[in-house]
């Protein structure tokens, strides 16, 4: 049976609604996206009609084809990784790890964050779609290694972007304009010389095939979809709403702004997830 879609709730009302509508689960799967970390102090992506705000990130394919976008984009890495490491939970994750500890409802916490927020906070039973900043591995021999470890060898060998500061990204790069990418050093494997990334999957990259297979199983195993802070513009998040929508589970949305699985709620609240999440999961 599908769910008719229904109207958006009104902010004031958003927190009761969430909780009434999770008393109807048993097991939820919830979709967390770039909207729960904006009050960590890390920005998203879109506004509230899904533009971009910036421009788009590096495509897989060019990172790996031309050298200069390869040195610009580990030049803004390096200048944003400090402020983005030391970003911490906020209330909105640390409800949600609180609520699987003590409430036993949520069946997966997949997130399409690369930060380790959740985590940070507590939560378990966590799948990074798009992996995580906080770890580097080599294209050529598979080697991985902390980004930590990569942060310190850029700043060996690019004594003079050390002092650089700009507006932060939300990939834990620098909106760093006017710079000389060129003279930027990019650190390579250190065990075999080559090509690093980080270990997160890039637009025009595909999710790995067994992140994809945990999550439908799990969404199998669920009653309802929780999607906070997400457009779901990006197809790897949205398939799983289109997913839950097909087999008849019902999905909630809790975020501002327009998202690509509007037309599919069955509850739509445009509203602070900080605010709602823990009055919601109290």
């Amino acid at each position: 049976m599908h769910h008719v879609p229904m109207p958006c709730t009104r902010p004031a009302n958003a927190a009761d609604s969430l909780r009434e509508w999770l008393a109807r689960r048993r097991r939820v799967f919830v979709l967390t996206g770039a909207g729960i970390s904006t009050g960590s102090g890390i920005p998203d992506y879109r506004d509230a009609t899904g533009a971009w705000k910036r421009p788009a990130p590096v495509t897989y394919q060019v990172f790996v084809k031309d050298p200069a976008a390869r040195a610009r984009y580990w030049a803004r890495a390096f200048v944003g990784w400090p402020r983005f490491r030391c970003a911490r939970p906020n209330a909105a994750h640390e409800a949600l790890a609180t609520w699987e500890h003590t409430g036993g409802m949520l069946s997966i916490l997949l997130t399409q964050n690369v930060d380790a927020l959740h985590q940070k906070a507590g939560s378990r039973r966590v799948l990074d779609l798009h992996g995580r900043l906080d770890a580097v591995r080599c294209l050529d021999c598979a080697h991985r290694l902390p980004r930590d470890a990569v942060q310190e060898r850029m700043w060996r060998d690019n004594p003079a972007w050390r002092g650089l500061d700009a507006i932060a990204g939300p990939d834990g790069d620098a909106d760093l304009t006017d710079a000389d990418f060129d003279a930027f050093r990019v650190p390579p494997c250190p065990a075999c010389g080559g090509m690093l990334k980080p270990d997160v999957v890039f637009f025009g990259e595909t999710v790995p095939r067994e992140r994809v297979e945990r999550a439908q199983e799990a969404l199998a195993a669920s009653d309802g979809l929780l999607v906070v802070g997400s457009s779901l513009v990006v197809y790897s998040g949205f398939r799983f709403a289109r997913m839950a929508h097909e087999a008849g589970l019902p999905v909630a949305i809790l975020t501002r702004g327009v998202t690509r699985a509007d037309a599919i709620a069955s509850l739509k609240l445009e509203a602070d997830c900080l605010d709602v999440l823990p009055k919601a999961l109290a």
